[in-house]
């Protein structure tokens, strides 16, 4: 016997309350799955693009005289150029020069928009006026992006012009991956480049205007009543480095761009991707240096020891690769010390006399470096002789000592770690015969 329920007006209204919010649960989790499938779709596109993988790690080095390829990875992988942006800005800068459109005193006016600029930043206020040759300094060292709109603005009338002309510059010196958004390097998805365009970009730039490259080795730059270091570490501390620029954004890691000059044989090198400053310097120095060995295994004189004339001064390069030519015929070397990074003449420590030392070290390169950058910092104070690395045993292994000598006396000796310190080198003044 079956019995039929018959529901009153409020019961079936009830009913059909509860099949309607039934109903809409049901479509909003189809709606949200929807959602969360279409993006997940759009990040799957997003984060497969060249612009999303950039932080991955690119290189290139080349023979700039030959334009042989030393070494490559990744080299056509698409990247953001960070501050690197800047040696572009450089170069239309330079083109403005050599055209005469501007001169080296000419004075350029900050806008609000250049005053706006995230840092690094010199800080010029809006109406303020800075030449041509300070912006020039100011882009080498302290890698200013306010002074890269400044630049933009006085060259291109609009940041967005200026990219333009950088894009069209880019396309003609064979630069086909590049493509610039502003002049400064600062995070924009349009704005990609390679490794490989990047090496274009630095030997089109020394190509082409040669007579200017040399703002690239400024180690130091004083604006107001501040003095700016240069970012690029190589110039002081890898022997043979005379530029040209580094840069950094979080989107592409710590980047370089980076030349050397060895006896005449220059390489340019780049590295995209670094985790840190210090590991993107020591990994172009790795390349830099497996690149000049590969060079000598093939009979080329690649010494690379920079030799200091008596005034302090670092020789010639054709000069330098005369006495290695005769050094690697006639040298000897003597027992209880390593081959030096800088040689005028070997000195034996029986001959005693005065030095300064500038660091201990377990790793014999260290200590090469750290005689050069010591050397580099304050040559006219120094005014060296002889430049060493001193390789001593002790009961825990070998030490290489970093001496600086030929000095003609203690206080002479003193007043040179002086100046050394005044620059945040330590510094000690021995006696050459010293142990240290």
């Amino acid at each position: 016997m079956r019995f039929k329920t018959r529901l009153g007006p409020k019961a079936m209204a009830t009913v059909r309350n509860d099949e309607s919010q039934s109903m809409w649960q049901l479509q909003g989790r189809r709606i949200y799955c929807a959602l969360s499938v279409m993006m997940l779709i759009i990040a799957a596109v997003v984060f497969t693009t060249p612009a999303a993988m950039a932080r991955t790690y690119t290189a290139m080095v080349i023979d700039a005289e030959t334009g042989d390829v030393l070494h490559e990875y990744r080299a056509d992988h698409k990247v953001y150029p960070a501050s690197l942006t800047k040696i572009m800005t450089l170069y239309m800068l330079f083109d403005a020069l050599d055209s005469g459109k501007v001169s080296l005193s000419t004075r350029m006016e900050v806008s609000k928009r250049a005053w706006g600029q995230a840092p690094s930043k010199l800080g010029l206020q809006p109406g303020e006026k800075i030449s041509v040759e300070d912006a020039i300094l100011a882009l080498v060292t302290k890698s200013a992006n306010d002074i890269a709109v400044v630049v933009a603005e006085h060259l291109g009338g609009t940041e967005i012009k200026f990219a333009q002309m950088m894009t069209a510059k880019a396309r003609q010196i064979g630069m086909k991956n590049t493509t610039f958004r502003n002049a400064s390097g600062l995070p924009n998805r349009g704005q990609l480049t390679t490794a490989r365009d990047m090496i274009r970009l630095a030997v089109s730039l020394r190509k082409d205007y040669g007579n200017y490259y040399h703002y690239f080795s400024t180690q130091k730059f004083s604006y107001g009543k501040r003095t700016y270091g240069n970012h690029n570490n190589l110039l002081a501390s890898y022997y043979g480095t005379d530029g040209i620029k580094t840069g950094y954004i979080n989107a592409s890691g710590f980047n370089l761009v980076a030349s050397v000059n060895r006896n005449g044989r220059r390489l340019i090198g780049v590295v995209f991707g670094g985790r840190t400053a210090r590991s993107r310097d020591d990994q172009m120095k790795k390349l830099l240096d497996q690149a000049y060995l590969d060079l000598k295994k093939d009979g080329e004189i690649i010494a690379p020891r920079p030799r200091i004339s008596p005034d302090g001064k670092i020789l010639p390069a054709d000069t330098q690769l005369l006495m290695a030519k005769q050094n690697n015929a006639n040298e000897v070397e003597q027992p209880g010390r390593i081959d030096t990074e800088m040689v005028v003449a070997r000195l034996s420590p029986e001959t005693g006399g005065w030095g300064i030392q500038v660091g201990a070290f377990s790793d014999q390169r260290r200590a090469q470096e750290a005689v050069l950058a010591a050397a580099r910092t304050a040559p006219d104070v120094l005014r060296l002789p002889r430049a060493a690395v001193e390789q001593q045993s002790n009961g825990s292994g070998i030490v290489y000592r970093a001496r600086l000598l030929g000095f003609g006396g203690e206080q002479e000796a003193r007043s040179a770690c002086a100046a050394l310190r005044k620059e945040k080198v330590a510094c000690i003044p021995v006696n050459a015969g010293d142990a240290g």
